[in-house]
């Protein structure tokens, strides 16, 4: 999702996390939430929503009947450790979903998240949203796809438990997420996206 820049809403006022939810029940529009202030979450350019297609059809295609399944940007996120509660693009869950009081809105135990990179979003995707879903205890790997020209960063949890990252630049690399054992073709991920930048 692309953040709107400036991205608080409903003022400088700060919520608790329990009027956030209520409110994000009945909103028409998205809302992150973040110690006390609501962001609001507008929509995003044909390039984004094409190379997120093609990875919920090739990630649901792979997956189906495996104990990981991925999940579209519908589906909020909450990291209890910073109170941030967000709606990544994709979000791969291995297992049964734990959710937030078992309210099944607010999923605690994403694998894999995926987000999209806009011109508006990049840099808080790589920088400070990365570092916050860094305090998610089940998050093995954070993949940011750029959306303006055929560019993959993938961050992977190593056996030292420390962030590497591997990068793909040509539409004749494989994207390998090690999490669900699975390949995916850059070139596949790309399909029919017209890039900005070559």
């Amino acid at each position: 999702m692309e953040v709107r820049e400036p991205a608080v809403a409903y003022g400088k006022q700060k919520f608790t996390i329990e009027e956030y939810l209520t409110m994000e029940e009945v909103a028409t529009e998205k809302h992150e939430y973040y110690k006390g202030e609501v962001f609001a979450l507008s929509g995003a350019k044909l390039p984004h929503n094409t190379i997120v297609r093609n990875l919920l059809i090739g990630l649901g295609i792979k997956l189906n009947g495996k104990k990981c399944q991925p999940f579209g940007s519908d589906q909020r996120i909450h990291i209890e450790a910073n109170t941030l509660f967000t709606y990544p693009d994709i979000s791969i869950i291995c297992g049964e979903p734990e959710t937030l009081n078992d309210d099944n809105w607010n999923v605690l135990n994403p694998a894999v998240i995926i987000e999209i990179l806009s011109p508006s979003t990049k840099n808080y995707d790589r920088g400070e949203k990365f570092k916050l879903y860094r305090d998610i205890p089940t998050l093995k790997e954070y993949i940011l796809v750029d959306s303006e020209s055929m560019h993959i960063e993938k961050f992977r949890l190593n056996e030292s438990n420390h962030w590497e990252l591997e990068e793909c630049g040509s539409a004749e690399e494989i994207l390998y997420i090690r999490t669900i054992n699975e390949n995916i073709p850059v070139a596949a991920i790309y399909a029919g996206v017209k890039l900005e930048r070559g």
